[in-house]
């Protein structure tokens, strides 16, 4: 009897044909097809977007995939998952894991090394994991609060839109570009003063050289001036000043006599009243003082 017949070939390349697609999809999930890894386990409380074939980074490097997932039903609840890592790859006591996700949201496993260069974790041996504090964590804790501002920021845009609708900011607009030719004129009228002063610059320069020069003639004829001759002069006139001062208000002299003495004042003011008196009296009898006829009476 013939052993390979038509229907033991379609069986063996249904077997070959299984096989291939199973160590194919291993290989495409990055699992190690002839499995030669170290076997670690990591407990979760949350493994959300972690399965099966998740990669295993130490330091940005690939040292691994997750096997598997499962969960434990104690009363803590954890989840445990399965790491095969490279043979030679150790974890000294202290390790842990962490679940990162990057911009495009592909989830990865961190570890986080410990800093024992002696002790190390054998096979089989369990670490605590959890999840990484990064930007995408940071953004989800963000998600409610900006939730909360989305009734906000509508009604920032709904304010925006009637102001931006309002005539009187359009008018604004209109003014504000009044406002920017208004000072363009003024920038090229600064441009042409500035010009100007520039051509100008050399004869004001000129005149301001000349007026030092007289400035520094007049500090020369300053400073030649016998100012301590000059203080004496005026010195002396004011003690001749002082002194006629004296004088006038002293009894001494004719002025000073005048000023002070009541009696002369007395007699001079009844002599003006006597010669007024004497000039009024003329006035109205002059005959009484010019004797004169053409026959040469006398009146009486």
């Amino acid at each position: 009897m013939k052993f390979f017949t038509k229907e033991v070939k379609i069986a063996l390349v249904a077997i070959l044909g299984i096989v291939v697609l199973y160590y194919g999809l291993t290989f495409l999930k990055g699992l190690t097809v002839f499995s030669s890894d170290d076997s670690y386990y990591v407990t979760f409380t949350d493994v959300s977007g972690v399965s099966a074939s998740t990669p295993v980074y130490a330091n940005g490097y690939k040292v691994g995939v997750i096997k598997g997932i499962q969960y434990n039903y104690d009363p803590q609840g954890k989840i445990v998952a399965e790491m095969g890592l490279d043979k030679e790859m150790r974890l000294p006591q202290g390790s842990r894991a962490e679940i990162a996700s990057d911009l495009l949201g592909n989830i990865k496993i961190n570890l986080l090394l410990g800093e024992d260069p002696i002790h190390m974790m054998a096979k089989g041996d369990t670490i605590s994991g959890g999840a990484e504090q990064g930007l995408m964590s940071k953004l989800g804790g963000m998600v409610p609060a900006i939730e909360a501002m989305m009734p906000k920021l509508d009604s920032i845009m709904t304010s925006l839109n009637l102001l931006l609708a309002d005539p009187a900011l359009r008018q604004t607009l209109h003014n504000v570009e009044g406002m920017t030719d208004n000072l363009n004129a003024t920038s090229r009228d600064l441009r042409s003063l500035s010009a100007s002063l520039n051509r100008e610059m050399p004869s004001m320069m000129q005149k301001t050289n000349g007026i030092l020069d007289n400035t520094q003639q007049l500090t020369g004829n300053l400073a030649a001036v016998d100012v301590a001759t000059m203080t004496a002069s005026i010195n002396q006139t004011l003690a001749n000043v002082n002194e006629m001062t004296r004088k006038l208000n002293s009894t001494e002299g004719t002025l000073g006599l005048l000023m002070r003495d009541a009696t002369l004042y007395n007699n001079l003011a009844a002599t003006t009243a006597s010669a007024d008196s004497l000039l009024i009296d003329l006035k109205a009898h002059p005959k009484r003082y010019v004797h004169f006829s053409i026959f040469g009476k006398k009146d009486k």
